[in-house]
């Protein structure tokens, strides 16, 4: 992955090297000046260990979640549905680790259709993460604010909508993956990556990051800031039977905690190198900085795709205790069947007892 020598956008792939010809010659007869040590054999050597870890633990952990509630007979719980989908995300997402981490070590021996497939992979996770993170937090708002009347709604967004508000929009966003993700010689190794036409690629280069943090993280994040602004305004002035509520949120806030931990560094790293990129920013210092903070914020925004089952497994008593008897069970299909009840990391929802229920 080129990423490695250059950097990946976030929630779309971008394969740039700081130095990399193709950026355009006034930002590159710029960067000359700023030339620093690249520690290529420290990224050789660390990266593929590290997507390697991400990739046992992603497919451990998002493999046992989609097991335990993909067999589910009734999901009725809305936050499962999605969380359900969202690891359906990260899973794709880690099955394209082992391809960049050959990538960083070697070269890119898979050719050009698997270039754009990985690509588009990619791209496909982070969006639809993000925009399922906002559909949560949406559901938690109508669970807690508009308790009464908003079952039929939370039943459509997480049962239709969601195929229409998540993955069409993130299918759709992996058009410029399409168009110009490509397998190409550079030096002694072939590298896969986005190459923009010759003619103001830093332009192409900059609209597309841009779009992307709006798109990819901003309005989602927005949308994720104000539903629980709201919900924690409510929930203060509630009474203490409302405790159930807070209990129930609790897995769910520390989801959306852990994902902007993961991805605002690299999210800031990205926007910075851009304006340099553009030349709005003049620093040396700051541009030899972002050769370090983005590969390490990287690592840490892929580390997110691990995180949901994690926290599934240490927070959710009821959804532990269900994984272990659904694995040690002899028939996976019969346990859930006698198992109606939802399996839930928030044990506290209940049909019959709180407005959190689905």
């Amino acid at each position: 992955m080129n990423s490695m020598e250059g950097y990946m956008d976030p929630y779309v792939i971008e394969f740039d090297d700081f130095n990399n010809s193709d950026d355009g010659s006034g930002v590159e007869d710029y960067e000359e000046l700023c030339e620093s040590a690249h520690n290529n054999d420290f990224k050789k050597i660390f990266l593929p260990i590290v997507y390697g870890i991400i990739f046992v633990l992603g497919i451990v952990g998002n493999g046992l979640v989609i097991i335990v509630m993909g067999y589910q007979k009734k999901m009725s719980n809305m936050t499962d549905k999605y969380r359900l989908h969202l690891s359906v995300a990260d899973m794709l997402f880690v099955l394209s680790l082992p391809f960049w981490a050959v990538d960083v070590a070697s070269s890119w021996y898979f050719g050009r259709f698997l270039c754009v497939a990985v690509h588009m992979i990619y791209t496909v996770n982070l969006y639809s993460s993000v925009l399922i993170l906002a559909f949560i937090s949406l559901d938690r708002y109508l669970a807690v604010v508009k308790a009464t009347n908003s079952l039929s709604t939370r039943k459509l967004l997480a049962e239709r909508i969601i195929y229409l508000g998540v993955w069409l929009p993130a299918a759709l966003l992996t058009v410029p993956d399409m168009v110009f993700a490509r397998a190409q010689e550079r030096g002694s190794r072939i590298v896969c990556e986005r190459i923009y036409p010759q003619e103001g690629n830093v332009i192409w280069m900059a609209v597309f990051r841009f779009q992307n943090i709006l798109v990819g993280f901003v309005l989602p994040g927005l949308v994720i800031f104000t539903c629980y602004c709201i919900i924690i305004s409510r929930l203060s002035q509630g009474p203490k039977g409302q405790t159930l509520k807070r209990r129930a949120l609790k897995t769910t806030v520390i989801l959306i905690i852990c994902f902007f931990i993961c991805w605002l560094p690299y999210c800031i790293g990205i926007l910075l190198d851009t304006l340099s990129e553009l030349n709005v920013i003049h620093s040396c210092t700051l541009m030899q900085g972002l050769q370090i903070w983005i590969p390490i914020s990287e690592v840490l925004a892929y580390f997110h795709c691990c995180l949901n089952p994690i926290l599934y497994a240490f927070l959710g008593v009821k959804f532990k205790k269900s994984a272990r008897s659904t694995l040690n069970s002899r028939s996976s299909q019969k346990f859930l069947t006698k198992k109606r009840g939802p399996i839930s990391s928030v044990s506290t929802e209940s049909e019959s007892s709180s407005v959190l229920s689905s």
